[in-house]
């Protein structure tokens, strides 16, 4: 099976090609042609930062939307009100985390309470992922509590660009802005390590939900990868992740017994479902 040289990216995920006498995957082609201007990506970063004076923070009690909240306040002392979009799933250690860490940082935070069980039921019924539709889900509640509250900027956590820049314009004038655009793990577990947080040990590249852990198991057995690969394959593609951490996060999970339960319970699951 050809493995991309650059990324972790294989054969079962995307196509690859023999390029100077290597294989690389389709993505990092694309990378290599157009590669993104990093010192470019992050003085845009600080422009737009530097204007921002207001904004709501997603707030997800995970350890980037933690370092995101940390940022906004300390670095760059933005007026910030963390949100949080509690879907049901969100892991009872990060629930308190996000509190913790809200008053430690003297932050006003917002939980807003929604039923995900649609997307998360069928995505464990069909084998398939969650998380785009949850995402766009949340999103979308964000921007809309963003305009009723009179905010114009959303802060996330994401560390990964939009492509080439670090923030994006969204629908109703709110930008959303990546706050932790091109910053490594490394980096993020420094600042966690000053703050009033306990991670959970949950299986998946998470650290708040316990879906995904659940998603990606049944993912694993009916197609033999994750369908994490590609976003994974992505930081390793920015130099954010080394392919040995990178390999580690898109094995297969093991989900304890006790999430299996929660998870079906709630979900009204039966057994073999």
């Amino acid at each position: 099976m050809l493995k991309c040289s650059i990324c972790i990216n294989d054969e079962r995920i995307t196509r690859i090609l023999i390029v100077d006498g290597r294989p690389i995957c389709k993505e990092c082609k694309v990378f290599l042609e157009h590669p993104p201007d990093k010192e470019k990506i992050k003085k845009e970063l600080e422009e737009i930062l530097s204007k921002v004076d207001k904004a709501i923070v997603a707030y997800s009690g995970g350890k980037d939307s933690i370092v995101a909240l940390y940022l906004a306040k300390e670095k760059y002392s933005i007026d910030v009100e963390a949100v949080m979009v509690d879907h049901g799933f969100i892991a009872p250690q990060a629930i308190k985390n996000a509190k913790n860490v809200a008053k430690y940082l003297d932050v006003p935070l917002t939980i807003i309470k929604r039923d995900y069980s649609d997307i998360f039921r069928e995505a464990l019924l069909k084998a398939k992922s969650p998380c785009r539709k949850c995402s766009r889900r949340t999103m979308e509640i964000l921007r809309k509590y963003a305009l009723k509250k009179g905010y114009r900027y959303m802060i996330t956590g994401h560390e990964l660009p939009f492509g080439h820049h670090p923030y994006r314009l969204m629908s109703g004038g709110i930008i959303q802005v990546r706050i932790l655009s091109l910053m490594s793990e490394e980096e993020r577990m420094k600042i966690l390590k000053k703050l009033p947080v306990e991670l959970p040990e949950l299986p998946g590249y998470t650290s708040n939900c316990l879906i995904l852990g659940p998603a990606l198991q049944r993912f694993w057995e009916r197609h033999g990868y994750s369908f994490e690969h590609r976003r994974i394959a992505a930081l390793v593609r920015y130099g954010l992740l080394n392919k040995e951490k990178a390999l580690k996060k898109v094995q297969k999970p093991e989900v304890p017994q006790w999430q299996w339960e929660l998870v079906k319970k709630k979900l009204k699951l039966e057994d073999g479902f």
